[in-house]
Order: structure tokens, then C-alpha cells, then sequence
């Protein structure tokens, strides 16, 4: 692609303006730029590189290798398996499934590698659900084709009960309430979600559960399952999760990978016998110990 840098795109990044006005993925304008291919005024520049009403911007951007998605021996927490479902118990710091820039060592590639096959799509089989990467807890996981039909059924009718126990900063003035904003990408910083006019509808419940030094526990139940939920939700209530170094600050003080949330109940009917069923697993013990420093403070 080739462009003039317009008065309005003047002292942006250059791999901003490219990815904004392009559309290509901020990703890929990096890729080009760290092999020559991004240029303004036919040198070669970096991505940072701040630009001037005028110049012109030449980016060559390759296309990606596509996925290709392996079963991989990594032993993962299996909470309760049978012929039609799996669920596990998601280690913090796994990612859910393969993407651009993490493409193995995720839930779906050691799934794939206990069970060999998964239905449904290529990148994502068998998942019923998903999780952030710094998400611990429960997520569900069909092992055939009816099965991950009448599950993402109920997924969309609101049928699979899912609660999460989350660290906040700051207690909220209210024991419990629902947080009704929709969620979208954030305009000004594509990585993160906000709430804005043009999101998806979402709904997050929650109540505090235990009240630390200037934290609290709380319980979370979802009505929708939107990407970075309850941590956008909690960042705009004001009180963001400990240790979310997106939606709010990282605490030297915690040995967290991320956020400090637990998917810690989750409750289906069965696909096959139509029988209502529960699991329940705690968190793991960096989130134990993080609730542990914020009561003794």
C-alpha cells in the first residue's frame, strides 16, 4: 500500500496511521517494519516513527502462515470427563486456543492431545466457552459434534451458569449490583475492550463476598460472555481486578500472571442424559496467597 500522510494522521505513529487507514492488523505493519518493508519517503523506518503532513508511506505487509493446530502432550487439570464433555480446570497463564502469537502449549492443543479429535472449528474444537489467558478455573469442552451443538445452544440462551471470584481494588459502595454496559473495541487503544454505544450487550452480577484492606472479594455471575467482561465491567465501576495490568495496574506485591479471577462454579445440562450438573473447584494458590496478603494488611 502507498499513501499521503493527511493533517490529520501528522504527528501519529506511522504504524498507527498504516494499520488504522488499511486496515491491516497493528501485528503485521510491526512484522514489515522490522524487516524494511515499512518506508516513508522511501526509507525505511520504524514503526514509531512520527509523521509529517506530506510524506508519504509505503508498507509491503506478507500475509500469515496459517494456523495449524496439533495435539500436544501438556497435562492439564481434568475436573470431570465422559463420552460427550470434558472439564477442565484452566491453569493461569494458558492461553484457550491457538491464535497468532501463541499458535501451541494452549488448552485446545492438550485437549486434542488427551482425547485426539475435537468437532466444531478448526482453531477453536470442541470450546464451548473461553477464558483470558491469566483466567484461571472451570471451561467446558465437548468431545463430539451433538454435543457441542446442544451446548452452544445453551451457551446462547443462558442455559450454562458460569461464577467467577475475583480480587478488586477498592471495595464497592454498593454489597451487590448489576453492571449493564455494552462492550466493544476500544476507540482509542485496539488490544483493550470498553464500554461504548456500538458494543454487544453485557451483563455482569456481582456481590462481595469478603471484605480485605482496601480490597474485596467478590462473586461474579454472567448473563453474556463477552471478551474482558468482568474486568471492563469492574475498571469502569471503578474498582479494576488486582494485578490487571491492562484495565488497571500491575502489584509487585502479588505472584499473579495477571488478574486476579477464577472461574469457580460452572453448572450445565448434560447433552446427553438433560441432567442439571455442577462443579465447583478453588483457586489456585497465587490467588489464595494475594487474598491472604490483602486480609493481613
Amino acid at each position: 500500500m502507498r499513501l499521503a500522510v493527511a493533517a490529520e494522521d501528522a504527528g501519529k505513529r506511522a504504524d498507527l496511521v498504516v494499520a488504522h487507514r488499511a486496515g491491516f492488523p497493528r501485528s503485521l505493519v510491526a512484522q514489515a517494519a522490522a524487516i524494511g518493508d515499512l518506508r516513508v519517503n522511501g526509507e525505511a523506518v520504524k514503526g514509531s516513527y512520527v509523521l509529517s503532513e506530506g510524506e508519504t508511506i509505503e508498507c509491503e505487509v506478507k500475509p500469515r502462515s496459517p494456523l495449524v493446530v496439533e495435539a500436544e502432550a501438556i497435562d492439564v487439570p481434568i475436573v470431570y470427563e465422559d463420552d460427550d464433555v470434558i472439564v477442565i480446570d484452566k491453569p493461569a497463564g494458558m492461553v484457550t486456543h491457538p491464535a497468532h502469537g501463541a499458535t501451541s502449549g494452549t488448552l485446545v492443543n492438550a485437549i486434542l492431545g488427551h482425547v485426539g479429535s475435537l468437532p466444531g472449528d478448526a482453531l477453536r474444537p470442541g470450546l464451548v466457552h473461553r477464558l483470558d489467558r491469566d483466567t484461571s478455573g472451570l471451561l467446558l469442552v465437548a468431545k463430539n459434534a451433538d454435543a457441542l451443538s446442544f451446548l452452544s445452544k445453551g451457551m446462547k440462551t443462558r442455559h450454562i451458569s458460569r461464577e467467577y471470584l475475583g480480587l478488586t481494588a477498592g471495595i464497592p459502595a454498593q454489597p451487590k449490583g448489576t453492571i449493564n454496559g455494552a462492550i466493544g473495541r476500544d476507540p482509542h487503544n485496539r488490544l483493550k475492550y470498553a464500554i461504548t454505544s456500538g458494543g454487544k450487550p453485557a451483563v455482569t452480577h456481582y456481590a462481595i463476598r469478603e471484605r480485605l484492606h482496601d480490597a474485596a472479594e467478590l462473586v461474579f455471575r454472567l448473563e453474556t460472555g463477552r471478551t474482558h467482561q468482568i474486568r471492563v465491567h469492574m475498571a469502569a465501576l471503578g474498582h479494576p481486578l488486582i494485578n490487571d495490568h491492562v484495565y488497571g495496574r500491575n502489584d509487585p506485591r502479588f505472584d499473579l500472571p495477571g488478574q486476579a479471577l477464577h472461574a469457580w462454579r460452572l453448572g450445565f445440562l448434560h447433552p446427553r442424559t438433560r441432567e442439571a450438573i455442577q462443579f465447583e473447584a478453588a483457586p489456585p494458590p497465587e490467588y489464595e496467597d494475594a487474598k491472604r496478603i490483602l486480609s493481613s494488611l
